[in-house]
């Protein structure tokens, strides 16, 4: 499986830096992979596409404000990334800086918040906050938006709610949920209107999201691990869909591959938390998920690989072709596709 069969041409111009004013402003591909056909709808469209019974599964990860920068005792310039908070008062982090510090240096950060690096953990850093605040206080207070890096601007004010989904409630990601963002208030109450069901489940996206695959056989890729959970409310409300005939609609890849980690063999969805290092690519078989809305992926990206997977690789490359030709906006504040899913 080569690298490079998951690679297309994107105009620059279509990276969508802003969101647009309003979240269910964006443009919708609907992509039937059944029927090998899509077409061109609006995000506010989706109602018509779902049927009393059907069940939406989000997940409520609440992004948090996880880049800080800051100098080195020495004086030398450094950026922290936050990968992961792992107690409330350490953290595992991506460091960018000239020399990499060393066990027992330390740092100040955001001119407020000392922090010692404790070790090495494969490419990232154990770093201990100052206990006067949780690492989490301390971000909220002083850390930045992390904005993907292919949105090359600073973070704005603005940017603090909008890469955000209006339902997050769960502080851990350092990614959001991109899918979930075309999401507003009003939207998600014509949806409960029509009898559409909803659920949530937690993944907690890392850093490592943007990571790109360096591997030529893509099945070498090992993919970093995220912490997940499901609901036993969750599993519930997915075997009474089932019972009545309706869909399971995950949003975002991040909600399929959560509920994809913690299902059987045999189907069965199971409630409780682990971490999840799966990596889905063309042949893999989904035993619970039946539609997908994402945004678009990144070439060469494991996101990309997943959605090939669920929608047949052939017309998948299609529908990423005419979504260029029709200049579609592309990646986080970008707009979506709703997949139904090819099946075996």
């Amino acid at each position: 499986m080569d690298i490079r069969e998951f690679d297309y041409f994107l105009p620059e111009a279509l990276i969508a830096r802003h969101p647009l004013p309003e979240r269910s402003a964006s443009r919708l591909l609907h992509v039937d992979a059944a029927a090998g056909t899509w077409r061109d709808l609006v995000f506010a469209d989706l109602p018509q596409l779902m049927r009393p019974g059907d069940l939406m599964v989000f997940n409520d990860s609440r992004v948090i404000k996880a880049r800080l920068k800051g100098e080195k005792a020495s004086g030398g310039k450094v950026e922290v990334l936050v990968e992961r908070v792992t107690g409330e008062h350490e953290a595992l982090v991506q460091i960018r800086a000239s020399h990499k510090p060393k066990p027992g240096s330390r740092l100040r950060l955001a001119e407020a918040i000392e922090a010692e690096v404790l070790g090495r953990e494969g490419e990232f850093f154990r770093l201990r906050f100052d206990p006067a605040h949780t690492v989490l206080e301390w971000l909220e207070r002083h850390g930045e938006v992390p904005l993907p890096p292919y949105i090359d601007r600073p973070a704005e004010a603005a940017d603090a709610e909008r890469y955000q989904t209006v339902y997050a409630r769960v502080p851990g990601s350092v990614a959001a949920p991109t899918a979930g963002l075309h999401f507003d208030a009003t939207l998600l109450k014509r949806l409960r209107a029509q009898g559409v069901a909803m659920a949530r489940v937690t993944l907690h996206v890392g850093a490592g999201t943007f990571q790109p695959v360096r591997v030529q056989d893509v099945r070498a890729h090992r993919m970093h691990s995220e912490w997940y959970a499901v609901p036993a409310e969750t599993v519930a409300a997915i075997e009474a869909a089932r019972a009545r005939g309706g869909r399971i609609l995950a949003v975002g890849t991040t909600s399929l591959r959560t509920l994809e980690s913690a299902t059987t063999a045999d189907g069965r969805v199971q409630a409780g938390s682990g971490e999840t290092t799966l990596f889905i690519t063309p042949g893999y078989r989904f035993r619970v998920v039946d539609r997908l809305i994402t945004n678009f992926h990144l070439p060469r990206s494991t996101l990309l690989m997943l959605v090939y997977a669920f929608g047949g690789v052939a017309l998948m490359r299609r529908a990423y072709a005419h979504a260029v030709d029709s200049r579609y906006r592309f990646f986080s504040y970008g707009d979506a596709m709703l997949i139904e899913r090819a099946i075996a």
